[in-house]
Order: C-alpha cells, then structure tokens, then sequence
C-alpha cells in the first residue's frame, strides 16, 4: 500500500507532507488491506494524538482534497477498493490496456502513476532477469512530466537494471506534444529518442519525411526509401548501418497484435452475407 501509494499521492501533492507520511503510516498500521479512502480520511481528520496543535490538519488539507476526488469524485470506484488485479512480474509478458482512457488525460496519470510502481518493483528486481519494455503511443506518457523522469531514469540506468527498451510512435512529430517548445520536458523526450542506438522506420507519408529524417539523421537514399516501403517492411538504422528488413509475424503473434481484426472480421462476415 505505501509503495503504491506514495506515488500516486506525489502526483498530486506540492512539496513534501509530513501529514502524509503520517496518514499512510496510519492506514497500513491499522487496517489488513488498507485502501485509499482510509488514507484520505486520515489526511482530512488525522488521530487527534498526531495533531494536538493542528497543523496536519491544515497541511494534508490539499492533498486530501486532492485525492478526494478518486474517492468520491468523478474518478469514485477506479482506485478507492482493494486490488481486484494480481500483479505477476514472473509471467512472461505483462500489458497495460489503456485503450478504454485515452481521452482521460487525468485518468492515464494517475493509472500510471499507479502502475509504474508495480513496474518499478519488478523491473528493478536483481533476481528478475531481463525485461524487454515497450512503449506503446509513447509520446502520450512522455506529455506526464513524472513519467517522463521515470522513462529517462530506466534508460540511463538500462544496462545496469538488464532493461531494454522500445518507444512506439505512429509519426515522429507526435514528440510536439510533449511539453512546450523549448520547455525541459520536451528536451528529455528529444533526448530518449536521441540515445535509441537503433532506429525501425516503417512507410511515412510525404508530409512525414522531412521531420522524420531530420530526427533520426537519414540520409537521402533512405529517405526517398520510405514512401515505398510496403507492409510489414522497416529501414532499420543500427548506430551508422542501415538496412531494409522485411518482418515476418508467427501466427501466434499475429493474432496477439492483429489491430486490423475488427475491420478484416467485419469484412469476411460481409463476403459471407453476399456470396450465400
């Protein structure tokens, strides 16, 4: 609970709280599965033998309305009950769906904010063996600036920890959501892609390759290659080598990534209509 905790209610605390030391120290020392509301409540009215002068009161006041609303705001009922989700960093893959909050911007920060500590734990763990890390519409978790900070850390850090890591973009221009022009945060994220050693650029349209090759440094020839890249076929830049690679799905991965299932689906079940 605090591990998971502490996080969260960072991102929407200022500074630091001793009042928030002291309401999760509460809560985990009385409760078996302690929750949110039980921390929140704790922050809006602390033990009176913690606060005999009432200074927790007044300084866990923001935070605690703050965290309010993932208890009885618009947010009630994704993060104020007990885990109905076992975490297992020892399966071979983990994926985080995010498909159904997209257009929640505050909704993504705090489900992440929760669930980088989950992947905080298991990627850091010694004994966890390598971890492939995947990013995918990685431009929207690099537009929260904690997560951001999170990403460059596991980078930087990524031979030490065993990671590797992949970020996802449909077009590199995606990075101009990031922070503002000039901004720190939109430096960092210009950073990450600047230190990937190597680069897979699948077909861009026309308006794409010029922010495209200034990013990732392409020369000419590799350039005009991109319009006329077909299906599964990607440039792959490895530090100064360049190469056209076709890839090849197993069935087995074809049908775990297929994003065209709907639409194929829909168009076989048509066919059917037409031909019977």
């Amino acid at each position: 609970m605090y591990a998971l905790t502490k996080p969260l209610i960072a991102s929407v605390a200022v500074g630091g709280s001793p009042s928030i030391d002291t309401a999760l120290a509460g809560a985990v020392r009385d409760a078996d599965v302690p929750i949110l509301p039980m921390v929140v409540e704790r922050l809006l009215r602390p033990d009176p033998a913690d606060d005999p002068d009432g200074r927790l009161t007044e300084d866990g006041r923001q935070v605690g309305h703050a965290l309010r609303r993932l208890v009885a705001g618009d947010l009630a009922g994704l993060f104020d009950g007990p885990s109905t989700v076992r975490f297992d960093p020892s399966l071979p893959m983990v994926s985080l769906d995010l498909s159904r909050v997209t257009e929640n911007s505050t909704l993504v920060s705090v489900l992440m904010t929760c669930s980088s500590a989950w992947m905080e734990a298991a990627l850091l763990d010694p004994n966890g063996g390598r971890r492939w890390v995947v990013y995918d519409e990685a431009w929207r978790l690099m537009s929260h600036p904690a997560l951001l900070r999170r990403m460059d850390a596991h980078w930087r850090l990524a031979r030490h920890y065993g990671l590797a890591n992949l970020l996802v973009f449909h077009k590199l221009t995606d990075l101009e959501n990031v922070g503002d022009a000039g901004s720190a945060n939109r430096a960092l994220a210009n950073s990450l892609l600047a230190n990937a050693e190597t680069r897979i650029v699948y077909r861009q349209e026309t308006d794409q390759l010029g922010p495209t090759a200034v990013a990732l440094g392409l020369t000419g020839a590799e350039r005009r290659l991109l319009p006329g890249l077909g299906t599964g076929q990607g440039l792959w830049r490895i530090k100064d080598r360049a190469f056209v690679v076709q890839h090849q799905l197993h069935p087995a991965e074809l049908a775990a990534f297929d994003t065209t299932a709907r639409m194929t689906s829909n168009t076989q079940d048509h066919a059917r209509a037409f031909m019977n």
